[in-house]
């Protein structure tokens, strides 16, 4: 096996680990994140668990891919991936809108501070090692996976700011009024991915 080969190897094999690291994250994420969504009655947990499903979704399709041919996979890879990105977006500008239209004033979650803060950190440094690898691999779909979990991750970010900012100073507005900026970060993503998809 020649050197290059053998570096395309490690660098796939890198990729699956990262993938498998991530879904198991938000599988235990998604049973964390309901547990404390319904003990706090907190729109933004219940809604950060269906971005947790999103982010398993799209960590299958990479595994998939990564796994797989070139071609027909990848373009329905991309094409998956940006869905996820434009589901997520939209999910974000529902939420949002939602909770500040009728001012709903979630309980305290220490659980869910706590779990939004560790994922913010793992999702961002995840985030970092996709990128690094999926240019390594010259891979579309890692790159853009890649970025499915810095969103994942800045919305944990968010998230955790709202939760604490109403756990310190009943500042429940805060977290649907930063939701909102994450919106913007995933439409471009998520049309970005598409239009890959597209490309011939």
């Amino acid at each position: 096996m020649s050197e290059s080969a053998s570096t395309q190897e490690r660098s796939i094999r890198t990729g699956l680990i990262l993938e498998v690291i991530t879904l198991a994250w938000n599988v235990t994420g998604v049973a964390v994140l309901a547990f404390a969504a319904l003990t706090a009655r907190s729109v933004a947990l219940a809604g950060f668990g269906l971005d947790s499903l999103i982010e398993i979704a799209a960590s299958v399709v990479v595994v998939w891919e990564l796994r797989g041919a070139e071609g027909q996979r990848r373009t329905r890879a991309l094409r998956w991936i940006g869905a996820s990105f434009l589901l997520l977006a939209s999910y974000v500008t529902i939420q949002s809108v939602l909770v500040l239209a009728v001012g709903f004033h979630p309980r305290h979650s220490v659980l869910g501070i706590v779990w939004t803060a560790l994922t913010a950190a793992v999702m961002l440094t995840l985030a970092r090692a996709k990128s690094r690898t999926g240019r390594e691999l010259k891979n579309d779909v890692l790159l853009t996976e890649g970025r499915v979990t810095f969103v994942d991750g800045v919305l944990a970010t968010a998230v955790l700011v709202g939760l604490t900012l109403n756990a310190l100073v009943g500042w429940w507005w805060a977290d649907p009024l930063v939701g909102l900026v994450i919106v913007v970060y995933g439409v471009k993503e998520g049309v970005e991915a598409l239009r890959q998809a597209s490309a011939p």
